[in-house]
């Protein structure tokens, strides 16, 4: 058996969403933890919105760092094994650097709301967009998105997230998403959808924001892991600081490479994946990527007894 955890960024969010583990104290000091360093009541936020500012860039990204690193805390303190490799879904990429000792827990939470208001102040409101594409070949979307960026060398349109087979994000110029949709579904997608997303993450419209990222990183503590981590720009693991910092730089910019992650931790021998935080987005993306792999969705505490129990 070789075990990897995965962790999720935006889009896992929603009111009430840890409830299911009310009966394991360390999530809630966890959270309170975070609260304190950020001067902000991050649990009162989670338990009762309002989705309006759970959604909100600037505290979704702290907040999802933060349950990432409650939910692997608690499965610590329950006996839980430690993974061999770890990996997260862009933002959640931090809550796997600081699982893995890389990264202090409130330096990551400090980086990831400046991360968030950078991206924010990156693009003007309104400018950029996002949306997905369902049922066509990740180079077919790619064609789209050349197309369009060469027929207008003023806006731009990229791959961003290329999450399972058929399911793939572009961001760019929000009227290249608009035509993007046209083209898609001219090429014959299944769903071609404009996604509720003022930022335009993982494509060149945040290479101004990459460089103030960039900034920041080189102020920061960062050292080698103890624990490998897959990163999503190159599907690799580094050990460096100074590696790690410039891959974090170049995330904001570079597409998420969700789809060659799996199949790299398939490749190199895991057997099961544990998502671990509140949802099962991940889990759902990862069965469509690889169905022989054992996928564990640590949503609740059961389910997390259960996945200790399964391991032993």
């Amino acid at each position: 058996m070789k075990l990897a955890f995965v962790f999720p960024g935006q889009g896992s969010q929603s009111i009430g969403m840890m409830a299911g583990y009310d009966d394991l104290p360390i999530v809630r000091e966890t959270i309170t933890e975070a609260s304190d360093s950020l001067g902000q009541d991050f649990q009162s936020l989670i338990t009762s919105g309002p989705a309006e500012d759970l959604n909100l860039t600037i505290n979704t990204q702290p907040l999802m760092l933060m349950v990432g690193v409650a939910v692997y805390r608690a499965w610590e303190s329950l006996g839980g094994a430690k993974p061999s490799i770890l990996a997260g879904h862009s933002l959640g990429e931090y809550t796997a650097l600081v699982v893995s000792g890389a990264l202090g827990f409130q330096d990551a939470l400090f980086l990831v709301r400046y991360r968030a208001q950078i991206m924010q102040e990156a693009v003007p409101e309104g400018t950029g967009a996002m949306a997905a594409i369902l049922g066509l070949a990740d180079e077919v979307i790619a064609s789209i998105c050349q197309e369009i960026s060469q027929s207008n060398t003023q806006e731009s349109l990229e791959p961003a997230n290329f999450n399972s087979p058929g399911q793939v994000v572009i961001a760019g110029h929000k009227n290249a998403v608009l035509k993007g949709i046209e083209l898609s579904k001219e090429k014959g997608a299944k769903r071609a959808v404009m996604l509720p997303m003022s930022i335009p993450s993982h494509c060149r419209l945040m290479t101004a924001a990459a460089e103030k990222m960039r900034r920041q990183l080189a102020a920061t503590t960062l050292q080698a892991p103890d624990i490998p981590v897959l990163h999503n720009v190159d599907v690799k693991t580094h050990r460096d600081a100074d590696a790690i910092r410039d891959i974090l730089a170049q995330q904001l910019y570079s597409p998420v490479r969700w789809v060659d992650t799996i199949r790299r931790l398939a490749g190199d021998g895991v057997t099961h994946i544990a998502e671990c935080g509140p949802g099962n987005i991940l889990t759902g993306l990862d069965k469509r990527i690889d169905r022989d792999l054992q996928h564990l969705s640590l949503s609740k505490s059961e389910a997390v007894r259960e996945a200790i129990s399964i391991l032993r």
